[in-house]
């Protein structure tokens, strides 16, 4: 079942305890710290964790609830587990579009459009959507393919040029505008008979969709969140006044940790992620004898052309963008191995942070979910598709409680 009604504060409450209770476990990140604080109170999972292969950690990475690990990795699985159970919404029957309806949407998605449009049942038919940040407003023209208008807000006008081409060609009720969401004169697009949607709108977008949808009283609206760290402030900005009074202070780098799952990729790509990051780790370990610094060193990203230098210049150039001065005579091919070892092991330790990505993202969600039944909406939370499909497969309903009543 979906999360509504008093389940909404009663899962936010629990998942708010245990991300308080552990977070000494999922803050600390093993790419930055030789040594986890943790594995002085933990030493036999630490080092079962450190002992593993990079091929183990990289085929649990995105399961690892599933492995059988030394205390307390097991309990914390089943808690974790138990705390991120959220049901599937019921999706309506699909109606199978015209291919030429969907000319030129990838047909990944396309079917995360279809998952979503399955599960927009409202007590009201909408008669006006907003897609928000539309692009080139696929998902706004899979809704209104029964007639209904639509309003599509895109910030790229070659975006909004295409997508108001591909609303003509199929003789639909539409207007594509350009237009900054997170600009002033944003609100004055929103109307209370409109029913805004937005999928995957990262960060400070639908946040900025939330507040305004609400307050131009918008009769239901669906948003299925992403990239929860693109906010403008160092720190999260809760929205619901209980989430407001919790002590879980985030910040930008916590709030990545639910988009931390691995992507399907080929094996070049996946070979050239892994080199430059082993390459990074053993850099990191270099400047820390270079600098006689137990710190960290922030890297900004570098062209993939530098993978294409020797492990020797990589470093060398790498300190010279810092400042550093590398001695002659380094053991440059240990020095490599070394970082191949750390990445291995940077990758097992992960998996313990790993089990609170859904938890974290859970609890995101639902400061959401709170703050829009504070509007007075009646609000629904659950799965639109697999995570297959997408890991951000969570999506927000939300009705106005007097756009339900109005019937009688």
């Amino acid at each position: 079942m979906p999360l509504q009604g008093p389940h909404l504060l009663e899962r936010f409450q629990a998942l708010d305890h245990f991300l308080l209770a552990h977070q000494a476990l999922w803050r600390p990140r093993p790419f930055t710290c030789l040594r986890l604080p943790w594995e002085a109170q933990h030493p036999e999972l630490a080092a079962w964790l450190r002992a593993r292969s990079l091929e183990q950690a990289e085929a649990e990475h995105n399961h690892p609830e599933a492995i059988d690990a030394p205390a307390p990795f097991n309990q914390l699985a089943t808690r974790a587990t138990q705390l991120s159970q959220v049901g599937a919404l019921p999706a309506a029957p699909r109606h199978e579009l015209p291919a030429r309806n969907s000319s030129g949407v990838p047909g990944r998605k396309l079917q995360q459009i279809d998952a979503f449009a399955g599960c927009l049942t409202f007590e009201h038919s909408p008669s006006h959507w907003l897609d928000w940040c539309a692009g080139k407003g696929h998902l706004g023209r899979r809704l209104a393919q029964d007639g209904s208008q639509l309003t599509c807000l895109e910030l790229d006008p070659a975006l909004v040029e295409a997508g108001q081409q591909l609303s003509q060609r199929l003789h639909l009720s539409a207007r594509h505008l350009r237009q900054d969401v997170l600009a002033a004169d944003v609100q004055h697009q929103l109307q209370a008979g409109h029913t805004p949607v937005a999928l995957h709108a990262c960060g400070e977008l639908h946040v900025r969709l939330l507040h305004l949808a609400s307050a131009a009283g918008c009769r239901a609206l669906a948003v299925a969140p992403c990239c929860y760290n693109r906010i403008d402030t160092a720190h999260y900005q809760a929205l619901s006044r209980v989430a407001q009074a919790s002590a879980l202070r985030l910040s930008v780098t916590d709030l990545g940790l639910p988009l931390s799952e691995t992507v399907t990729a080929g094996a070049r790509v996946r070979r050239q992620r892994d080199c430059s990051m082993a390459r990074r780790l053993a850099f990191d370990l270099l400047q820390r004898r270079l600098r006689d610094s137990e710190c960290y060193l922030p890297t900004p990203s570098l062209p993939s052309a530098w993978l294409d230098k020797s492990f020797a210049d990589y470093c060398t150039d790498l300190a010279t963008q810092h400042g550093l001065s590398v001695p002659p005579g380094q053991d440059w091919p240990a020095l490599e191995a070394a970082g191949w070892q750390r990445l291995a092991e940077v990758r097992n330790l992960e998996l313990l942070r790993g089990l609170f990505r859904r938890p974290l993202e859970l609890w995101l969600l639902l400061d959401r979910a709170l703050y829009l039944q504070e509007q007075g909406y009646r609000v629904r939370l659950g799965r639109f598709c697999d995570e297959q499909l997408s890991p951000r497969n969570l999506l927000l309903l939300a009705e106005l409680h007097l756009a339900i009543t109005a019937c009688g």
